[in-house]
């Protein structure tokens, strides 16, 4: 039965990938640049992403959804590629297309457990902050379990260590994992200095032990001390990041608000924090592009002062994963230099 369900899901992934029963695909704005010395195949092996795939054949690898001529409905849909694959390269058309070739194996009397598929950026690099940041507004933190006291009267806890709290409401008090979290500073838009929302600080999780006025919880994990104060808000479920690599289909133009980790320089495999969100149109899968402001230079020649603005150059790429309403959260993928706080990101 297994294997039956296999063949199924492998024959679906096929026809959808070789673009049979679906709407007639979105003609890219302009021509593919293929990247240099792009295979003609591929074959998928597990730790591969699709951004790492997509650099093998493309210039841009955010234009995947183009290589592979997938309409918007399908793009807006995880497109799942499995270990084992083997992905062709067809240069006949206007232009390429990436395919699932048809591979025929030996008839196998054993089971094979479904592979999982492939993730869209690397998920180690990710998963801590696909529950852990938490963005709310100024009273989102106020209806949630507060920390009152720890046992034996210590001031601070630790992983082992039981902290007593107020109630949970009923529709939360049967959730297994908690997340234990400190008010943040408020991110501020360097713009227009509203205030966009306020930055949960993650420090711990913890399980209920016993249910009443006081909840006993007993903590699993502690970043830092907790102590009376801190709040608790159940974890939320880790998402699969498996989202198509592309651009918005609307110009946004964002600045990054901070890095992730308090630091004022990140590079390749840091997450920071930009100033738009679902309002402006950001989902999970979509790529910006960041600039190197050009400095003013001054210019002194013949007794004369003459000042000049540099122009701006591209620097790398953003992969956003979360997304909420004002903030989202980003992963940099490439930059020729460090991206800082206030840099602007662009739809390419």
């Amino acid at each position: 039965m297994r294997r039956i369900i296999s063949a199924l899901l492998l024959s679906f992934a096929a026809t959808v990938a070789s673009g049979q029963g679906v709407a007639e695909p979105k003609v890219p704005k302009a021509q593919l640049e293929l990247a240099d010395g792009a295979p003609e195949r591929h074959v998928v092996v597990p730790g591969d992403t699709l951004w790492d795939i997509a650099g093998k054949f493309l210039k841009t690898p955010y234009r995947w959804g183009d290589l592979w001529q997938l309409n918007a409905e399908d793009i807006k849909n995880p497109h799942w590629i499995y270990p084992g694959q083997v992905l062709v390269l067809d240069r006949t058309g206007s232009q390429p297309q990436l395919k699932l070739a048809t591979v025929k194996e030996q008839r196998r009397e054993y089971v094979e457990f479904l592979k999982k598929p492939i993730s869209s950026i690397p998920p180690d690099a990710i998963e801590p902050f696909l529950s852990e940041p938490r963005v709310l507004d100024e009273s989102g933190l106020e209806s949630s379990p507060r920390v009152v006291a720890i046992q034996d009267g210590r001031v601070i806890a630790g992983a082992g260590d039981t902290i007593y709290t107020t109630e949970p409401n009923s529709a939360e008090a049967g959730q297994k994992v908690w997340q234990v979290f400190r008010p943040g500073k408020p991110l501020k838009d360097p713009e227009t200095k509203e205030v966009l929302g306020y930055e949960a600080y993650y420090i711990g999780t913890a399980r209920i032990t016993r249910q009443g006025e006081p909840t006993s919880f007993l903590i699993l994990t502690a970043r830092e001390e907790i102590a009376a104060g801190d709040r608790l808000m159940p974890a939320p479920p880790k998402d699969v990041v498996s989202y198509i690599p592309r651009a918005p289909g609307t110009d946004i133009k964002a600045r990054v608000l901070a890095i992730y980790g308090g630091v004022n320089f990140s590079g390749p495999q840091s997450v920071v924090t930009l100033n738009r969100g679902k309002a402006d149109g950001l989902e999970p899968g979509h790529v910006l592009l960041t600039d190197l402001e050009g400095s003013k230079v001054d210019d002194r020649y013949k007794g004369k002062k003459t000042s000049y603005q540099l122009p701006t150059l591209g620097n790398g790429a953003l992969f956003v994963f979360r997304v909420f309403d004002r903030v989202s959260y980003a992963l940099v993928m490439s930059g020729v230099k460090p991206v800082v706080v206030g840099d602007v990101a662009h739809t390419p």
